[in-house]
């Protein structure tokens, strides 16, 4: 895998991102080692974490996973100048008080999360810090209308942009991204860096897979004319896109082990709608068709589109990456693409 430049940034990042939301909960300290070894020695060094992780998300383990890979980093020595880490600052609660009190996300909030993250992390810099969703209220994780009446806003994007800039000044953080956010989200913080000299957004991370592409009406097009790149999250759909939950779905007691049959938290959100489950069928049934496995026609989906900067994977074994990666040299036939968008059009995005 060839290096790409991540935005306007000064970083360079692989194709493949390795996601780390599991690391803590799903997966034990020693396995999450077991699996960061081996993604660098297979050639991934870009990693995403977040200070709300694992998910689903407790009080008891908020943070863990950020721990985890601090220690990770403090047994390898030279490790942190190999990697491309990456984390985010929470959004205002969504109903988890123990990650932020207030309704807003205040410069000081910003502030105190990032030293928090480079304290469990053991690093004096993180090299792409990200809002995990926007302060504003806006459609996402599920929510498919935009309801000015909702809105709760306390802090402007000019504000977070100043308190993300002093970090950068600071050598705190290297870049800036945003994640879960909308075309006029894009539009205002590249707006307002430019006008006011200020750090430029270099990634967005948006759900990107064949069950959720609503990224491609509207948030393409913006980010590809402002040179913002694509963070693909859930590429594989939660798992539906394995093909592991086509025979038994999410409730049956022979189930397959994943977030989505252990988490009754997970099974009432976006990726455990019936219509999700539906439509990830047909696509795998598609790939089947084709010769290949659900995993390798979803993330094949991802690796090749013009749209994806860096693709995140998020596994539970050695074997799971090993999958996803090998993944890398499948290309998809322009027919085959063709079907995945009679699918969508038949079927468009259920787990938007």
């Amino acid at each position: 895998m060839d290096l790409i430049r991540l935005g306007a940034s000064e970083l360079r990042v692989t194709p493949i991102c390795l996601g780390t939301m599991t690391f803590g909960e799903q997966v034990a300290e020693a396995e999450a080692f077991a699996i960061m070894d081996r993604a660098v020695e297979r050639g991934v060094t870009f990693f995403d974490t977040a200070e709300m992780y694992p998910v689903p998300p407790r009080a008891e383990t908020c943070g863990s996973t950020e721990t985890i890979i601090g220690r990770w980093l403090a047994q390898r020595p030279g490790m942190r100048q190999k990697i491309v880490l990456a984390s985010k600052v929470a959004g205002p609660s969504r109903g988890m008080p123990w990650i932020r009190a207030g309704q807003g996300m205040t410069p000081a909030d910003i502030e105190a999360s990032c030293h928090a993250s480079l304290k469990r992390l053991q690093t004096e810099a993180i090299d792409l810090y990200q809002i995990h969703w926007p302060e504003r209220h806006v459609p996402a994780f599920g929510s498919l209308y935009y309801e000015p009446t909702r809105e709760t806003s306390q802090t402007s994007i000019r504000e977070q942009l100043e308190a993300l800039a002093g970090l950068v000044e600071a050598g705190k953080v290297r870049a800036i991204g945003l994640s879960n956010e909308t075309p006029w989200g894009v539009h205002e913080f590249v707006r307002l860096a430019e006008e006011h000299g200020l750090p430029r957004v270099a990634s967005v991370q948006n759900p990107y897979c064949l069950v959720n592409r609503s990224w491609d009406n509207g948030m393409d097009e913006s980010c590809h004319r402002l040179n913002v790149g694509l963070l693909a999250y859930s590429p594989l759909g939660f798992g539906l896109l394995s093909g592991k939950y086509d025979a038994t779905g999410f409730h049956a007691a022979d189930a397959p082990r994943g977030r989505m049959s252990l988490f009754d938290r997970m099974k009432s959100q976006r990726w455990g709608r019936e219509s999700a489950l539906a439509a990830a069928r047909r696509y795998n049934a598609l790939a089947r068709e084709h010769g290949l496995t659900p995993t390798q026609l979803a993330l094949a989906f991802c690796y090749r589109s013009w749209r994806v900067a860096s693709t995140i994977i998020g596994v539970t074994s050695l074997a799971q990456l090993d999958e996803d990666l090998d993944a890398w040299s499948v290309q998809l036939p322009p027919d085959l693409l063709a079907a995945c968008d009679a699918i969508r059009l038949e079927m468009r995005d259920p787990a938007q």
